[in-house]
């Protein structure tokens, strides 16, 4: 799945958009977010019914930049200190670092890092 999404584009869009730029909902920006929105979790119905107007597109824009930058730090500051307990021997305490990511992430790939790191550390103690 990470190979085939390109967020980057989302994230500039977004950011020029919270400094001031009004959002153009061309048909290159409607797939965008298209696209985007259920690689973040927002269901297909939801995302149509955003794109109705350029208000509601820019709503879900910045949604999706949202989801992308918070899951994102959620799992990589996740990561690290799984790794510090599993260094440590103390792997209850890492499962439950991923358990944690789960119990509230959306996003589809951070989930599937969440969940490999369990799979990973299944025959550990």
């Amino acid at each position: 799945m990470a190979d085939e999404l390109e967020w980057e584009p989302v994230r500039a869009l977004a950011r020029r958009v919270r400094e001031g730029e009004r959002l153009t909902l061309t048909a290159e920006v409607r797939e965008m977010l298209e696209r985007t929105a259920p690689e973040v979790g927002i269901g297909k119905a939801d995302a149509a019914a955003a794109l109705a107007t350029a208000e509601k597109a820019e709503a879900l824009l910045l949604e999706c930049a949202r989801r992308i930058k918070e899951g994102s730090d959620r799992i990589v500051d996740a990561l690290y200190r799984a790794k510090r307990h599993r260094k440590a021997g103390d792997f209850d305490s890492a499962r439950q670092e991923m358990r944690e990511v789960l119990a509230i992430e959306v996003v589809p790939l951070y989930r599937e890092i969440a969940e490999g790191q369990l799979e990973d550390m299944a025959e550990e103690p």
